[in-house]
């Protein structure tokens, strides 16, 4: 009985690790890819720029990435009728653009040419655990399953000192320095998150407290504020989603961004109608700058 327990055990550890090194080389073969097309256009970022949870995902793109048909790049692409290539990816931190690294890929600026007229760049959530903090926080107040174990074993949001904005400000920069060097004629246009939390307070659709918003709404202040700077200090032109999204945080009538309701589908992620007003805000600036 003992050894047939055993060798139970066994062949279920067995399986386990097959699974394991399955989903690695699915990954790690997806990884290896490289989207085609011209490069005229180039959209790098997290998944505020791969449309997270907004449809069908881009054909051949890796599935960690959920990068979809309807995030702003492709909606921007549409309007400038520019050939694009989106190497966002969901999770991205701002030095994996430039380095790499993340679920086995390659830096997302490696499709950038000399003839590239157009790079945008959203970026920078991740490095702060703003989306991730907003998400353990809000799924923490909830009655879920996944919530439950928020409750028993995650430690907390991040405290102020945990958030490296200095590292996400010096990342940014090198980051802009490299993509003028690759590609020293084209624009770069750097776009903020839009905002998530209204200016004070908080609604049920985000599911956290008055205490919770306030600090996540200072997370979400100080991560513009940064990107602010690193356009500014770079050349790079600055579409303030932050700002121009305020009316229409998750609260507000007309949102550009989820709240908490739907933890399934990209919770605290731009909406629709918000990757559709990145696009036209970006177009805009673009207008000005005769692109």
């Amino acid at each position: 009985m003992r050894r047939r327990l055993v060798r139970g055990c066994l062949a279920m550890v067995a399986i386990l690790l097959a699974l394991i090194a399955g989903v690695t080389a699915f990954a790690w073969i997806q990884a290896q890819r490289t989207p085609e097309g011209r490069p005229d256009y180039v959209a790098l970022g997290s998944s505020f720029a791969a449309g997270a949870g907004l449809g069908t995902l881009q054909a051949g793109s890796p599935l960690l990435c959920a990068r979809s048909i309807n995030g702003y790049p492709q909606q921007l692409a549409h309007i400038r009728k520019l050939p694009n290539v989106d190497m966002s990816c969901g999770g991205a931190v701002t030095k994996q653009l430039l380095d790499g690294g993340q679920f086995f890929q390659r830096p997302q600026i490696r499709t950038i040419r000399p003839q590239t007229r157009l790079v945008t760049i959203t970026v920078g959530g991740n490095d702060v655990g703003y989306i991730g903090d907003l998400q353990m926080l809000a799924a923490r107040n909830s009655n879920s399953l996944f919530g439950l174990l928020v409750k028993r074993f995650w430690g907390g949001p991040k405290s102020p000192a945990q958030r490296d904005y200095a590292k996400v400000q010096g990342d940014l920069v090198a980051l802009l320095r490299a993509i003028h060097d690759r590609a020293p004629n084209a624009k770069v246009v750097v776009a903020t998150y839009p905002t998530i939390l209204p200016p004070a307070g908080t609604c049920p659709q985000l599911r956290l407290s008055d205490g919770e918003a306030e600090l996540m709404r200072q997370v979400g202040n100080q991560l513009a504020s940064v990107t602010r700077a690193a356009a500014k200090q770079e050349g790079a032109i600055l579409v303030d989603m932050h700002t121009l999204g305020a009316k229409h945080h998750a609260c507000s009538a007309s949102p550009w961004t989820k709240g908490s309701t739907n933890l399934s589908k990209a919770p605290f992620h731009p909406t629709l109608a918000g990757a559709k007003a990145t696009a036209a805000m970006i177009s805009q600036a673009l207008d000005h700058q005769q692109l």
